[in-house]
């Protein structure tokens, strides 16, 4: 999967493919199957990618790490 670079003090990079978002950490890649591709432009579109995913992904969303 393709991700892309963006500005966060934790996260590295973040991709998505239909109901697949993979983000890249500084202690790793997960991937977090099941999210609505709404949520995953969302993310990208967010001011704080780390904050974002802490509150509307991480308590949903089951991720393993690659």
């Amino acid at each position: 999967m393709n991700r892309i670079p963006v500005d966060s003090s934790n996260i590295i990079s973040i991709g998505y493919e239909p109901g697949l978002l993979e983000v890249e950490f500084k202690n790793g890649v997960y991937q977090y199957p099941g999210v609505p591709e709404e949520l995953g432009g969302a993310l990208m579109a967010a001011d704080s990618k780390g904050k974002f995913f802490a509150r509307f992904i991480l308590p949903v969303y089951t991720g393993e790490k690659l």
